[in-house]
């Protein structure tokens, strides 16, 4: 009892694994049920969570009806007294995982567990997997961050770079009328009777000594909107510039995680040549799919489901 203590005060996923490398050759067919049955567990355990190693009866229970047992009350119960093969009244996965596929404890303690060794090596490759693929989540989340800050910038300066079209626009339209008008009284001034003549001279030489009203507020208007657009484009020139940083560098760091991925199922498979525990490494095969499924997919991420 004492040795297979060790075991149910494991956390539920090294209960698994523990479990899977016994047994192998039995279940590796239901080792994706396994899994499942794991983060059960840790979903049920609200205290303890993926730390806890065991459940009382009543979670036990849920767990049981959560996999839609067909049984009865009376075969739960007595299913979960079976099941609690340290008899504390609580129940841990791999007492769970015994009883369901009806082995027995002497029998688990005296099967291998794998080279220890080959086990640090693949728990260190998975960390470093694991670390680097938060490190391009982080990165992700920065990147996303700074877009939107650049999205914000862009906002007031795409406006005051509209401002100062529509006054450019006014402004010619203003500068067209402008220089019609003085070309038809140049053109009066020098045509037509002695009367006409003179008084579109001037009228040209008032055209001439000052720009008319229109002209004075068109040009004031722009000078004022081109000076709103020069002050927003700086922040936006330096938001948009960490944004493409921020994304340069989370493309990279997703990069480096696939890379990593890459390495890491070759050294699985490296170590499960060698014979190291199967269950292991099916496990950390497992965690680094479920890593993928926060990778974006053209970079070698899976869709999740």
């Amino acid at each position: 009892q004492e040795q297979f203590k060790k075991f149910t005060s494991k956390c539920y996923a090294d209960q698994a694994k523990a479990f899977l490398n016994a047994y192998w050759n039995d279940t590796k067919d239901s080792a994706e049920d396994i899994w499942n049955w794991t983060h059960k567990f840790i979903e049920l355990d609200i205290e303890k969570e993926k730390e806890g190693s065991d459940v009382d009866e009543f979670t036990a229970h849920r767990f049981l009806e959560s996999l839609k047992e067909t049984m009865t009350v009376k075969e739960m119960r007595k299913a979960l007294t079976e099941a609690d093969l340290d008899f504390n009244r609580r129940i841990a996965l791999i007492e769970y995982c015994l009883w369901k596929f009806s082995k027995t404890v002497s029998e688990f303690v005296a099967r291998p567990q794998g080279d220890p060794e080959q086990l640090r090596q693949a728990e260190e490759m998975l960390a470093a997997v694991q670390k680097l693929v938060d490190e391009a989540n982080a990165k992700a989340a920065e990147a996303k961050q700074k877009e939107k800050e650049a999205d914000e910038a862009a906002a007031p300066f795409r406006a005051a770079e509209a401002e100062l079209a529509a006054a450019l626009a006014e402004l010619q339209a203003q500068e067209d009328a402008y220089n019609n008008k003085k070309e038809s009284l140049k053109k009066k001034s020098e045509e037509g009777g002695v009367v006409s003549r003179g008084r579109a001279k001037a009228d040209l030489a008032q055209l001439l000594a000052e720009d008319p009203l229109p002209l004075r507020t068109a040009k004031i208007t722009t000078e004022a909107a081109r000076k709103r657009a020069e002050k927003a484009k700086e922040p936006f020139e330096i938001a948009h510039a960490q944004a493409v940083k921020a994304r340069e560098q989370a493309d990279a760091a997703v990069d480096e995680a696939q890379a990593k991925f890459v390495e890491a199922e070759k050294k699985f498979q490296e170590l499960k040549d060698a014979g190291a525990g199967a269950g292991n490494i099916w496990w950390m095969e497992r965690e680094v799919t479920e890593m993928k499924k926060y990778m974006p997919l053209k970079k070698g991420g899976i869709a999740k489901k």
